[in-house]
């Protein structure tokens, strides 16, 4: 057998067994969610044929052809039974692109399609395409919201300047795609835009975060809301913000929503990202909210504090200190997965309830956004467990 055969042989090997690595759940953790072990997506989960040749005959080396630079910030659907990921795929060429990987159990055995999803173009085509929320709607449709970057041209000169706006999408099957117009609205860029699963008074509903240039925020005020009669030609006339940014709190340079939001009978379940400013640069966490189940853009429910930072080796990556999330799939049994990246760089999973999720929310106490409320609220809490403590011994 020749040494190409060999090695291509080892790398498919090594691949298998990566993925078929079983994932464990790490207790007892925080009785909100578990963490797991393992990160169940990173570069090294893509499938072989997409990053070498193997022909012998055009890649005698073996050599790496297309190198994949990162697997991340993911959409989630569960799917005919199945849980699917809709990854943003980073080349070693900075040009992203979205894949689908699917798992029979949400935690661990995730395995890219054969192929990447062909996204078609608009008339202006796309420089980079990342960070797609699939939301299936009550019109029949799955839709995929993503962001779109291209060229800043009002600063020729600059070539870091860019502009962000929201893409369009939508499917049936997750194969066949069908692009329409970018989302329009007069509020500058657009990141992070979710679709509502229902309509509201007969609209599409869509939650945005508006703002002044490509990585500041500006005068964005947060999270928005907006409606549209239709999402052949997106168009919102006016932004109302549903939750705003907060000096001296994890979301004091800017927050957008993740996924699209969970319905329960309590409410709207959210959960959203908070970026705050320190000596080490920006730190992006995780949180969450509720709004009213006939209102949801109303928030009914504001627990203080993050919900999931990064720890240990997720606080390491191209773009460190950061946990983002744009996926989370419930199932049968109101099992939550929760899909975040670490870093811009993996993927990882947390599981938690339905019922866990409401708990956390209706019954964590606000931010008092001040040092004194923060122990007035502690020493409740203090208070109140002293004079059961000895019960539990």
């Amino acid at each position: 057998m020749s040494d190409f055969k060999q090695r291509a042989q080892q790398l498919l090997r090594d691949h298998d067994a990566l993925l078929a690595r079983p994932n464990r759940e790490i207790l007892p953790g925080n009785g909100i969610y578990s963490r797991w072990e393992y990160p169940v997506l990173t570069a090294e989960h893509t499938p072989v044929f997409w990053r070498y040749d193997l022909n012998e005959k055009t890649n005698p080396y073996l050599m790496e052809r297309q190198g994949v630079n990162a697997a991340f910030n993911a959409g989630a659907i569960y799917w005919q039974g199945k849980f699917l990921l809709a990854v943003r795929v980073e080349g070693n060429d900075r040009k992203s692109f979205f894949a689908i990987a699917e798992s029979p159990n949400g935690v661990d055995n995730f395995r890219f399609w054969d192929y990447p999803i062909t996204m078609p173009e608009t008339e202006r085509p796309d420089t980079n395409v990342y960070d797609m929320r699939l939301t299936q709607h009550e019109d029949g449709y799955i839709y995929g919201l993503f962001c779109t970057e291209r060229k800043d041209e009002s600063q020729p000169g600059d070539l870091s300047a860019a502009e962000a706006q929201c893409g369009i999408a939508r499917t049936k099957d997750l194969v066949n795609w069908e692009r329409l117009p970018d989302l329009i609205t007069y509020s500058g860029q657009q990141r992070n835009v979710v679709l509502h699963p229902e309509l509201i008074d007969g609209h599409y509903a869509l939650y945005t975060r508006p703002q002044d240039g490509f990585i500041s925020v500006g005068a964005g005020g947060g999270i928005g809301w907006g409606l549209t009669p239709s999402m052949e030609n997106a168009e919102i006339k006016e932004e109302t913000i549903v939750d705003g940014k907060v000096y001296h709190t994890i979301k004091e340079v800017k927050n957008g929503q993740g996924p699209a939001p969970i319905k329960t009978e309590h409410g709207w379940l959210h959960m959203a990202h908070g970026v705050r400013n320190t000596a080490a640069g920006l730190r992006y966490v995780l949180y969450v909210f509720m709004t009213d189940l006939h209102k949801p853009w109303v928030v009914t429910h504001r627990p203080a504090g993050h919900f999931i930072a990064p720890q240990g080796s997720e606080r390491v990556g191209d773009v460190s200190n950061v946990t983002f999330a744009n996926g989370w799939i419930v199932n049968e049994q109101q099992q939550v997965f929760i899909y975040y990246a670490s870093s811009d760089t993996r993927m990882h999973v947390a599981t938690s309830t339905v019922a866990k999720l409401v708990d956390y929310c209706m019954n964590t106490p606000e931010d008092g956004l001040r040092s004194a409320a923060s122990v007035q609220t502690r020493n409740g809490l203090i208070a109140a467990n002293l004079a059961i403590l000895d019960t539990l011994k």
